[in-house]
């Protein structure tokens, strides 16, 4: 039997069960790109949760909501925000629902964090799953204690315009779900890091309950501040 996922991105994504962990297939890095991006749109479910700042203990709880292709966070501390990716369209486009009425994030406006957290618009919007140039840099990757089954990709931006150079991926192989990312910027310093640190089990999948999130100084690497996400178990709609 497949097992279940809903594994977080950058960002509480649910990823499908599309693959055995004990006999994942041969794939290139581009048939993995395409593996996590349709993971995305195949659940239908309601978490809530929240994200903390590690340094000063500030918490913000939302709403996420997954359902017909669109990934909505509902942000419910004043001021009210709604972001929601809409996965029908390539690559997705990432809406701002605010009190003056709705409009898609622009690019300029990629690098800002989201509510005050370690964490960007460019995260929200996965834009980096759609970059052409992937490359393949271990078929067979261990993650973490439990070492984990991965395969780990490299994405590399089409410009400059955007926080993010390349982006290295870490993709579970029993689920297609991104297990880990980090991002560098064009000198090649880690400026972002997330990872999925626990799961909880939900009938027969496995859910995420809290993700690490990173960000680091871009002339040292030092770190520069840290967000949770931690979910509660999901409702189905």
């Amino acid at each position: 039997m497949n097992r279940r996922h809903l594994l977080a991105s950058a960002f509480a994504a649910t990823y499908a069960p599309a693959l055995r962990a004990e006999d994942p297939p041969n794939l290139t890095a581009e048939q993995v790109l395409v593996l996590v991006r349709r993971s995305y749109a195949l659940q239908n479910h309601r978490m809530n949760g929240v994200l903390r700042d590690d340094n000063s203990g500030k918490v913000e709880p939302l709403e996420l909501t997954l359902t017909g292709n669109v990934m909505r966070f509902r942000f419910k501390n004043p001021p009210p925000e709604i972001v929601h990716l809409d996965l029908t369209t390539t690559p997705a486009t990432l809406w701002q629902v605010k009190a003056g009425g709705s409009a898609p994030v622009p690019l300029t406006n990629a690098a800002d964090p989201v509510r005050g957290m370690d964490f960007n618009y460019e995260d929200l919007s996965l834009r980096f799953t759609y970059w052409k140039t992937v490359k393949m840099l271990d078929a067979d990757a261990r993650l973490g204690a439990a070492r984990v089954k991965c395969w780990l990709i490299r994405v590399t931006a089409p410009d400059q315009k955007g926080p993010y150079y390349t982006v290295d991926l870490w993709v579970e192989k029993g689920s297609g779900g991104v297990a880990k990312m980090e991002a560098y910027n064009t000198a090649s310093k880690m400026v972002k890091r997330f990872q999925v640190i626990k799961i909880q089990k939900v009938d027969e999948a496995t859910v995420l309950k809290e993700m690490r999130i990173e960000t680091f100084n871009n002339l040292d690497g030092s770190p520069k501040g840290r967000t949770y996400l931690t979910l509660d178990a999901p409702q189905k709609q």
